[in-house]
């Protein structure tokens, strides 16, 4: 069933603010040959057209491998690995150039569809290909030449650059050329994570078999910093035998990913290549549905700045609308925005708190203290108490209260004391609204 009108409308205005985000970054994509095999690409395809029309430059790194293997099947050649890599031989080099040929092919021709009635109408999507890529050979390892088979060396950025300003798509293919002519086999994770930490890229993304990464059956690890990530892969295994619970796909892909961040990439994306919508569900809601890597902590506690302001005024309204808080109005809270902190979660405010300093009577009030539903039990109330309390201290104040009609037992497991309203500061003590009859909660700094 189609979603009603308002809650499209909803999460349309959810989405607003990562459109304008995104809107001139570089995202750097790489899937596999599967997609083409599995009939997935024309629905993606319509995506990638989606965010090029949304302002988005983007690069399309794709693999080979299930139509290499065919290829190789075809011709009674076996595969030969070593140490995780493909021995590419001249014949094998041959079926390599048919199966990137083939796959491109396919690509163009899907970004190229332009039918009326179906998301790819008017869309008037250039894509570009070319020699970006120098290789060299990766040469003997455990004594085994690997022949073919290549190694990134460099990224002609400025020809990317030319392609991506002039509004194109870039579709990549994994070969690169070498000064002498030679051509060599690559892996796509290789090409991807080069490509993006060349154009210092605001995302690299790969699409996978399986949701992302998993903490057991079910349990998607949605968010990692660069040192989880890694710490998560070290246990794992991934630099050593790999274990029964380390997916192919991921032992491939996530040390990619890492490795990109590690190098400069904001962030890098994990997500299913089987689910429908998934890369437009990662990069236009909150929550996403597949696994981030971050070179940085996503929630940031900091002092609220005045283009908070709309944020705090949702993140309060639900409380204001069922007299859990007091309103505020727009102005006033332009005017006191400095007596607050934030809690910022990728670019959205999760969590607000103010300190009202009353120096006369050495005392501080603690009020609009606010977690978004879908961040509670977490920690972060405690967070902004610690942080007001901080505040308070700095100041030389003596005493911190809060007023309350409906958390009462929060205030008292975090060291608060219920009083009465006389000893509130005579000057706060004049604004008490007795018709609310909110409890009072005082605690020694």
């Amino acid at each position: 069933m189609a979603s009603s009108p308002p809650s499209f409308v909803t999460w349309f205005r959810s989405a607003a603010p990562y459109i304008h985000a995104f809107r001139g970054k570089t995202f750097v994509i790489g899937f596999g040959g599967e997609v083409v095999e599995a009939g997935q690409l024309p629905t993606l395809a319509h995506d990638f057209a989606l965010l090029a029309s949304l302002g988005v430059r983007l690069v399309l790194v794709h693999g080979i491998r299930p139509q290499l293997e065919a290829l190789l099947a075809g011709q009674g050649l076996e595969a030969e690995w070593s140490e995780g890599m493909r021995v590419t031989d001249a014949k094998t080099l041959a079926c390599v150039k048919q199966a990137n040929g083939a796959v491109r092919i396919e690509i163009e021709a899907a970004l190229s569809t332009g039918l009326p009635n179906t998301p790819m109408a008017n869309a008037a999507v250039n894509v570009a290909s070319g020699n970006f890529i120098v290789a060299c050979p990766r040469g003997v390892h455990d004594g085994v030449d690997l022949q073919y088979t290549g190694a990134v060396r460099k990224i002609d950025v400025p020809a990317l650059r030319g392609r991506l300003d002039a509004g194109e798509i870039v579709l990549v293919s994994p070969i690169g050329y070498s000064p002498t002519g030679e051509v060599f086999n690559l892996a796509v994770q290789d090409v991807a994570t080069s490509i993006a930490t060349a154009l210092s890229a605001e995302k690299l993304i790969f699409m996978i078999d399986g949701p992302g990464v998993q903490r057991g059956p079910g349990r998607l690890l949605r968010e990692l910093t660069l040192g989880s990530a890694e710490a998560w892969l070290q246990r794992m295994g991934a630099g050593g035998r790999q274990r029964p619970s380390l997916t192919p796909d991921i032992a491939r892909f996530l040390p990619a990913a890492i490795d990109a961040c590690r190098r400069g990439v904001q962030r890098s994306h994990l997500i299913s290549r089987e689910v429908d919508g998934s890369l437009l569900l990662e990069l236009f809601t909150h929550h996403g549905v597949g696994t981030m890597i971050s070179r940085d902590n996503l929630e940031r506690l900091r002092a609220a700045r005045v283009d908070d302001v709309g944020g705090v005024l949702q993140l309060i309204a639900p409380l204001e609308a069922d007299g859990t808080l007091v309103k505020r109005g727009r102005e006033r809270l332009e005017r006191e925005i400095g007596y607050f902190t934030v809690i910022d979660h990728d670019r959205r405010l999760i969590g607000c708190a103010a300190l009202y300093p009353f120096p006369a009577a050495r005392a501080a009030e603690l009020a609009c203290l606010v977690v978004h539903p879908d961040h509670r039990e977490a920690g972060h109330g405690e967070a902004l108490l610690q942080n007001i309390e901080s505040r308070a201290r700095a100041q030389k104040l003596e005493r911190l209260f809060a007023l309350t009609t409906h958390t009462a037992h929060w205030f008292l497991q975090n060291g608060f004391r219920e009083v009465a309203v006389g000893e509130l500061p005579a000057e706060r003590r004049q604004l008490y609204n007795w018709q609310r009859r909110s409890k009072v909660f005082m605690k020694t700094l």
